[in-house]
């Protein structure tokens, strides 16, 4: 059996946003549960970006529009937040682009909008 990819960093990750998830519950707007992530990381000294900025190429050149992803994590990991009823493909697919973009290898997508945090780990 292989060991996952990033496990103990996404289980601290994760571990972090189910902590936030307890305290503010659901109903919250995306920036709201991104304040508090943004506050754990810190208190955590986890490293993070907020709002990542990554090019797409597309051939030979970088297209003039361009994806920002909620958090990079660690340098290694895309944190894509969602204050959502339920996660669909849409979401997983956003999350794969900003994989893809940003040449790393993980994605974790979070929602905070239902009854029990809800996670997804993508690999790309």
């Amino acid at each position: 059996m292989h060991e996952l990819y990033l496990k103990e960093e996404a289980y601290s990750i994760i571990g972090i946003c189910m902590e936030v998830h307890k305290i503010l519950g659901k109903g919250h707007s995306e920036k709201v549960y991104g304040d508090a992530l943004e506050y754990e990381f810190k208190k955590n000294n986890i490293p993070y970006s907020r709002e990542s900025k990554f090019n797409i190429e597309y051939k030979e050149i970088i297209l003039p529009t361009y994806y920002f992803a909620d958090f990079l994590v660690f340098d290694e990991i895309i944190l894509e937040i969602k204050a959502i009823q339920e996660l669909s493909k849409s979401e997983i697919k956003q999350t794969l682009n900003y994989l893809a973009a940003s040449k790393n290898k993980l994605g974790i997508l979070i929602n905070f909008g239902e009854d029990s945090l809800k996670y997804k780990r993508i690999i790309l």
